[in-house]
């Protein structure tokens, strides 16, 4: 099977307007460019974009010589609605938006003559989303030339029998019989090799075109399954990740897969095991976008994103609320982080007026078939999830529907386990009539938006909005507590019957509670608040039934914004308009990569470091609103705040030790013990010079220490390439910074910087605050204490070169381009 770059040579064009066409490369994501304003209907949820509808067009030509043979579309990701014409026959539709599928074009090419590829794209269908969804092809388009008989796309499935001694099976399905050779390769040296004779096999869809009918590869499937040992095998695991080749060869076809070897278990012994050892999930859920480049699912961002993660101490991720994208499974596979791949975040009841509930009936087993073909070699990829906040699964329809995606699933794949993300409190309240969706609120809430555009549009919440609305009201531990009614249990218990790992959002304090309800439950913390890390850890550490948490989030995303932010009215204020919200606020990594207090505090308290952290709230800062129960603190690991003298500074430090004390200016401002906790909380007047904490044991023995010093009176701009070189296409993220001399941090900084770029584009720009009117796509920005975030995309033609200049100053960075 041959492969045709397929990504360069688009033609972009909004459709309804008169316009001219961009063109563009792939992946490409409309929306990030759109106007934001008071008049979009998908509101806060999609950081107030106007979202439209988008057509992408491509003209190829395939060589005469290829007549004969088979011409297949993968589609990646299309957002959404998406309907497929090759030389003006629709060929394909696909409602998701998450979805990677494949098409047959075969019976539309022209070979040797100019043929042209469409893909109309739908967004303006709002509200749709509950976060910023992005649109169009937002992630690659492949085309594939097979001959008949070939390895069918997907065709290589890799499944771990045993890890000591290691033994695979490779079952190979083909179009057509006849012999298949596989070998096994470790970097570029074949370890082992075999080959078998296909058997007949019962035809399986090759590819859907969901127009109601699939085509198979051909009329005559074989299937070869193959048990391999694998003498003196590395194993895949986070810390060795360790990964082989599979090379598979049929008649003239040739394909190869990437795998790693490990086993998977879990039970309520051992809770989840990863090659026979406990392993608990240090969670983070994550949105698709990637920040300042929107959702566009760059190979390089993809695995930013997780190598920041992996950095900070967490060990998986949840894929929130929808499937992952290829390079994010890849990244995870080469770097050692484990993935629950979720499906979707509604299935019958609607959440927005527009948004996927209308198609899962009908597309949920099409849609969880192309998941499970996606993920099966990716060792990364350990749990499935159907879902996030569903409160079907309190109804007898949905409970029935719990059963049947879990069983799909397992016989889809069975070496993984299933879970939903079940938001307990919430699934309470539905029950008994609140925060419920129904057409008629949607029409209402519609006129209501249509009478009063650009003004503040106020609109009851329903589904997960109602939940987060009332987190916001109450606080967190106002919900984690609702979760403990029994009505609660009553409404989540049949539902977790039909999956083989609970997940529990947002119900900590049921957590031994029900191991002891319920002896074979496993329970995992799907989707949790941050400040409640540590009691997690301290439960999971003992109970092998918690087999995990998932912090909500890891990363900050664009979209429900301002939702996990506090923010102030020096960067937010209080009467701006709403429109210039754009992020939600609430990761423990930015928007744009810094960390924050609460990372540390997380790195801490799931012991991933035995250091002793400061972090101090802004010491300047007045006004705050926007408050959010998703958010812990704001503090920052910065004692620099000239002109702050005497303002009362709080300060917060991170260790697990039996006592903490801290020093200003070798003073001793306090000494604290560290009971049930790993975060202590001092207060002191701010002055200059160098803050300290130190940790003691029980004995009262020194253990650890840090400090943070103010920075000194000259202000320089800093700016940082992430990585020492790039290729031509190549992505290269550059920190923006003020310090002093020494490179020490200066927060109150406060400017509006410009970037120009040779020899590359500048492909985002932007700042971390959560109210951000600029957005990502221009070529200028505010920072955000003292801090923002050029990507720069390579052209080939040189070093690229990046300068930024504020009101005073100017400097220029070179990345240069490999050969």
């Amino acid at each position: 099977m041959r492969e045709i770059e397929f990504n360069h040579g688009w033609i972009c064009t909004r459709q309804g307007s008169d316009q001219q066409g961009i063109a563009v490369t792939l992946p490409h994501d409309a929306m990030i460019t759109e106007k934001r304003s008071g008049k979009s209907l998908g509101g806060k949820n999609i950081g107030w974009f106007e979202a439209g509808d988008y057509s992408y067009t491509k003209k190829f030509t395939l060589p005469a010589q290829d007549a004969g043979k088979k011409i297949f579309f993968e589609i990646e990701g299309a957002y959404h609605l998406a309907k497929i014409y090759v030389n003006g026959t629709q060929i394909g539709y696909r409602p998701y938006g998450y979805s990677d599928f494949y098409l047959d074009a075969t019976e539309q090419i022209r070979f040797g003559e100019e043929n042209e590829i469409e893909i109309r794209t739908e967004n303006a269908d709002q509200p749709n989303s509950r976060w910023y969804s992005g649109t169009g092809l937002y992630r690659p388009v492949h085309l594939y030339v097979a001959d008949q008989e070939h390895i069918l796309l997907n065709g290589i499935q890799v499944e771990t029998l045993k890890t000591d001694p290691a033994e695979i099976q490779v079952t190979v399905r083909t179009g057509g019989t006849g012999t298949v050779n596989v070998q096994i390769l470790d970097g570029d040296r074949i370890v082992l090799q075999a080959q078998t004779e296909t058997t007949p096999a019962a035809g399986i869809p090759e590819t859907d075109n969901g127009l109601g009918s699939c085509r198979d590869g051909s009329e005559t499937q074989g299937i070869a399954v193959l048990k391999m040992a694998v003498p003196g095998a590395k194993l895949w695991s986070m810390d060795t990740p360790h990964l082989y080749r599979c090379r598979v060869t049929f008649m003239s076809d040739l394909q190869e897969v990437s795998f790693g070897i490990r086993s998977l278990t879990w039970d309520r012994q051992s809770g989840i095991a990863v090659n026979g050892k406990r392993v608990i999930l240090r969670g983070a859920c994550i949105h698709h976008d990637n920040g300042v480049l929107g959702a566009c699912a760059f190979p390089e961002a993809e695995e930013r994103k997780i190598r920041l993660l992996k950095e900070n101490g967490y060990n998986a991720v949840r894929s929130a609320h929808n499937p992952c994208s290829k390079a994010l499974l890849d990244a995870c596979d080469r770097l050692g982080m484990l993935m629950m791949d979720e499906y979707v975040d509604v299935w019958y009841i609607h959440k927005t007026e527009h948004d996927y509930a209308d198609f899962v009936d009908q597309w949920w087993k099409t849609d969880l078939r192309e998941l499970v073909q996606k993920d099966y070699n990716h060792p990364c990829v350990i749990l499935y999830s159907t879902g996030n906040e569903v409160a079907e699964t309190g109804q007898k329809r949905g409970i029935a529907l719990t059963k049947e995606m879990t069983a799909y699933l397992h016989e889809l794949d069975a070496s993984r386990p299933v879970s939903c993300g079940i938001n307990i409190f919430f699934n309470f309240l539905s029950s008994i009539g609140f925060g419920v969706y129904s057409d008629d609120k949607a029409k209402k809430d519609a006129e209501k938006s249509a009478r009063s555009a650009g003004k503040e549009k106020k609109k009851k919440p329903v589904g997960s909005e109602f939940y987060n609305t009332l987190a916001g009201m109450f606080g967190d531990y106002t919900m984690k507590l609702g979760a403990t009614l029994h009505g609660c249990d009553v409404r989540t218990r049949d539902a977790y019957a039909g999956m083989d790992i609970a997940g529990y959002n947002y119900g900590i304090f049921r957590y031994l509670h029900d191991l002891r309800k319920y002896p074979d439950r496993l329970i995992l913390g799907s989707e949790t608040f941050c400040k409640d890390a540590y009691l997690f850890w301290e439960k999971a550490r003992n109970h092998p039934g918690i087999v995990g948490d998932f912090v909500w989030a890891g990363v900050d995303y664009i979209g429900e914004a301002g939702i996990g932010s506090w923010e102030y009215e020096d960067y937010a204020p209080a009467d701006a308009d709403e429109a210039g919200w754009l992020t939600g606020g609430s990761g423990r990594i930015d928007i744009v990569g810094n960390t924050n207090g609460e990372a540390l505090y997380t790195k801490v308290a799931f012991e991933q470091t035995q250091d002793i952290y400061l972090a101090v709230k802004p010491v300047y800062q007045k006004g705050k609103h926007s408050p959010s129960a998703w958010k812990m603190t704001e503090a920052e690991a910065s004692w620099s705040y000239p002109g702050c003298e005497g303002t009362q500074a709080v300060i917060e430090v991170y260790a697990r030790a039996a006592e903490v004390e801290v020093f200003l200016n070798d003073r001793s401002i306090g000494r604290k013990r560290m009971k049930n906790t790993c975060r202590a909380i001092f207060r002191a007047a701010y002055e200059p010079g160098v803050l300290r904490a130190v940790a003691y044991d029980q004995d009262g023995k020194k253990i650890r220490e840090t400090s943070l010093s103010s920075a000194g009176d000259e202000t320089c701009l800093m700016l940082t390439p992430e990585s020492s070189g790039t290729v031509k296409e190549g992505l290269t993220y550059i920190q923006v910074k003020y310090t002093d001399a020494n490179g020490i941090w200066k927060p109150m900084e406060k400017h509006h910087i410009q970037v120009t770029v040779q020899n590359g584009i500048l492909k985002g720009l932007g700042n971390a605050c959560p109210y951000n009117p600029d957005g990502y796509d221009k070529d200028n920005t505010g920072t955000y204490y003292g801090r923002a975030l050029a990507v720069v995309q390579a052209d080939g033609t040189g070093p690229v070169t990046v300068t930024v200049k504020d009101e005073a100053r100017q400097e220029t960075v070179q990345i240069p381009l490999a050969e």
